[in-house]
């Protein structure tokens, strides 16, 4: 697929609201109706957010999310992403699941950078693998917020041939300037493109604004939304990656021996 359609879905994530989210969730699909979108991307922890007295509740039902999404994604044949709580051996991690358009499981990254701000370190456990999978948009490249933070783990995802970023996230208004330029920065250095779904809304004393957008492998922003509950779309022609790169490849001109 060289072509596709890319929607974002900016919602209020509710704590602790599972139900609540899934439901928010689902009636944002269905509003993409005859939009003919091939790829939605969903917030951080989306369907219960950073709820940490619940978190080992709320990953026990992950499965059954999964499976909603799985069903959902085969029906509108949509490829789905948002992260959600992991339960494995012992450990829960922040988990970006990639649902293909069959309702499969194309990737599954573990959020490696946690954010001791919030105090994410003390009940995640952290990932380890950058991930890159194949669905029919595309290859796509997983981050989760603040590993947007971090250029070397995007630039292993461009290196493994992703075409497409992928950034849910809970970031707050406060540093939302931050966000903006870091997924610019990401897709320029890059020459891929970047999707960041940031959630809107309030969680105790942090309020956040969305800014969910697409840019381009030019560094060019095609949508972005400031607005809550907002449902967004554009269209991507992957072939402008390697138009782009024809003339001036940034990634050929790497030279790993001095960087230590």
């Amino acid at each position: 697929m060289t072509s596709l359609s890319a929607a974002i879905f900016q919602f209020d994530v509710r704590k602790g609201d599972l139900s609540g989210n899934i439901r928010t969730a689902l009636d944002g699909i269905a509003r993409l109706g005859d939009q003919g979108a091939d790829l939605l991307v969903l917030p951080e922890m989306w369907s219960c957010g950073f709820d940490y007295p619940g978190l080992a509740s709320h990953a026990a039902r992950t499965p059954d999310v999964l499976d909603t999404l799985s069903q959902t994604a085969r029906k509108k044949r949509l490829i789905i992403a948002g992260s959600l709580p992991e339960a494995d051996a012992g450990c829960i991690f922040n988990s970006l699941y990639v649902i293909d358009s069959k309702g499969r499981i194309a990737g599954k990254y573990r959020k490696i950078h946690l954010f001791s701000l919030i105090g994410e370190d003390r009940h995640f456990c952290a990932g380890s693998q950058p991930i890159v999978c194949d669905t029919p948009a595309g290859r796509l490249g997983l981050m989760t917020c603040f590993d947007l933070r971090f250029p070397e783990l995007c630039r292993s995802l461009a290196l493994q041939g992703a075409q497409i970023v992928i950034v849910p996230a809970q970031w707050p208004a406060t540093r939302i300037h931050h966000w903006d330029v870091l997924l610019r920065a990401r897709a320029i250095e890059n020459q891929l493109f970047v999707i960041g779904c940031n959630r809107f809304g309030s969680d105790s004393d942090l309020f956040f604004n969305g800014h969910s957008q697409i840019v381009s492998p030019a560094g060019e922003v095609q949508i972005l939304s400031a607005a809550p509950d907002t449902l967004v779309t554009a269209a991507l022609d992957l072939s402008e990656i390697d138009a782009l790169r024809a003339p001036f490849n940034c990634l050929a001109h790497r030279v790993p021996s001095v960087y230590g």
